[in-house]
């Protein structure tokens, strides 16, 4: 039996550990299917310290490819399923994957960029419930899914090793960057360190519990609130597409223990009807998370009155995972502050010249993990430092404050960053291919305020000689945006100005164009 699934398998075998709208999976089941994947994919010539890409939604495949990769040694890119080709094409060569993991849902964006050349590098392409027609079942590096699984040796894999996630987050200078970190994989040591790493969950969940995923399986937060949870033998119930009518039906009825969520799942569940609502016991749920994105004190205080105490935020990001926590009885008396950091976070809050200010004042938030775990971008030694203020401690752009009672308080963005929906967006992206359009002579992409979304994407345009301002303009750069990125990054709306203003070194000045929107808010984030 594989490592990390051994115990679950060997005592609870005939319980079940996936559940998705498709299958479902005994814990036996899974364990044997880890064997074959890891036995499998090794005769096919990945080797320990290789990369693979994933993208697929929330299903048991998933979470069936990584936990083999915890096994064998190989890092997995979890690739966000709305990405275009172009998008794809470059994180397969920047992640130097050897191997594709594609659900057929997604198999024609990807067989595109499997065509592009910066996808040479992939050795082998693996098809998760790809039909005949199939656009991937035409490369040659094809197999698929259910023939590697049968084709592998079902005996516990011979030299086990770490192997884990590295996300790809986008950054203030465009391409998005992978973040590498403890468990990334490729190291020749025993896969016992994610038990020591899941064992620390067990403060956050219920363990062994059942949690729903509600949210994308690529994200770094959903990622860890259900992998993490179930190598302590949590099982794990999917929903791919989120639907609030949905979520609260399989939280009832398989007795789901716990939950993560964005703001815009949680108001999308007060909009639910009163007869919706009453028709939810939640008994089971110990407790609900939130984070990723700042959230509406009315939507939290809602959700608070309908299912009690169990609603708890936290603080955290993909390269720092978890920095502090409030549980609902705390922020009901310190609404707004992001909680009290982890006994084993020190937070640092440092003034532009890097010196540290006193307890109160408002600073850039430095971060160090008392454990010893760091991270760097990958292929990105410049980005790694400058996110750095010295080894071990780091930021994530946020500038705020801790109060006299030890709580955190978030109060600005010091890096351009947009959340919207619980996803971070960055304009320097969406301005590069904006500037490609040749109506555009200059563009800033803002954040502004958005009730459902928290924050949305908008472009303020300097128009070229020769062009007009107009909606049909407005349409068109939108749709531009479209075809080289993923929809989530594209402008919601389009905005034209005579002159983008700029310091005298060049640098756009997007306080000025962001006031206007964020008038009469109560927060700047």
């Amino acid at each position: 039996m594989a490592t990390l699934t051994r115990d679950s398998a060997s005592s609870r075998g005939s319980e079940m550990a996936l559940v998705d709208e498709r299958r479902t999976v005994s814990w036996a089941e899974f364990d044997e299917r880890v064997n074959r994947l890891v036995n499998g994919l090794r005769d096919r010539g990945l080797a320990t310290g290789d990369t693979i890409a994933v993208i697929a939604g929330n299903q048991c495949e998933w979470f069936e490819i990584a936990m083999a990769c915890a096994h064998g040694g190989w890092t997995y890119v979890p690739v966000n399923w709305h990405w275009v080709a172009d998008e794809l094409a470059y994180v397969f060569t920047d992640a130097n994957a050897k191997a594709v993991v594609v659900d057929e849902r997604f198999g024609s964006a990807v067989a595109e960029a499997l065509r592009d050349e910066r996808a040479n590098g992939v050795q082998l392409v693996v098809g998760v419930g790809t039909n005949a027609s199939s656009a991937v079942r035409t490369d040659a590096r094809f197999v698929e899914f259910e023939t590697v699984v049968a084709g592998g040796d079902p005996s516990e894999p011979a030299d086990q090793a770490l192997g884990g996630p590295m996300f790809y987050t986008s950054g203030t200078t465009g391409r998005p960057k992978g973040v590498r970190g403890a468990l990334s994989g490729g190291l020749a040591v025993t896969p016992d360190i994610m038990k020591l790493v899941a064992a620390g969950f067990t403060n956050f969940v219920p363990s062994p519990g059942r949690t729903l995923l509600c949210g994308p399986f690529y994200h770094s937060a959903q990622w860890a609130f259900s992998f993490l949870p179930m190598i302590n033998g949590s099982s794990v119930v999917m929903q791919h597409k989120y639907d609030s009518a949905g979520a609260i039906e399989l939280i009832d009825r398989h007795q789901c223990t716990n939950v993560h969520l964005v703001p815009t799942q949680m108001k999308r569940l007060l909009d639910l009807t009163d007869e919706q609502k009453k028709s939810f016991s939640g008994a089971s749920l110990a407790v609900a998370w939130h984070g990723a994105a700042p959230c509406p004190p009315a939507v939290k205080r809602g959700l608070i009155e309908w299912w009690g105490p169990k609603v708890t935020e936290y603080y955290g990001s993909t390269e720092g995972s978890i920095i502090s926590v409030i549980p609902a009885d705390e922020w009901l008396q310190k609404g707004g502050s992001v909680g009290k950091p982890l006994e084993t976070v020190e937070v640092i809050v440092v003034d532009d010249a890097g010196q540290r200010v006193a307890q109160g004042s408002e600073g850039t938030l430095y971060f160090r993990n008392k454990m010893g775990t760091d991270f760097t971008y990958h292929n990105d030694e410049a980005k790694t430092k400058a996110a750095h203020l010295e080894p071990g401690v780091f930021t994530t752009g946020d500038v705020g404050y801790i109060d006299t009672d030890g709580y955190l308080w978030l109060s600005d963005r010091k890096i351009d960053m947009i959340i919207s929906g619980g996803v971070n967006i960055y304009p320097a992206e969406i301005e590069g291919v904006l500037a490609s359009h040749p109506a555009v002579e200059d563009v800033a992409v803002i954040g502004v305020p958005d009730e459902e979304f928290g924050e949305s994407v908008k472009a303020v345009v300097q128009v070229a000689e020769g062009h007009s301002a107009s909606d049909q303009l407005a349409s068109d750069l939108i749709a531009h945006c479209r075809k080289l990125l993923a929809g989530y990054k594209s402008p919601r709306s389009v905005d034209f100005i005579d002159m983008i203003p700029r310091t005298g070194t060049g640098k756009i000045q997007k306080a000025p164009l962001r006031a206007p929107y964020w008038e009469g808010q109560q927060r700047r984030i």
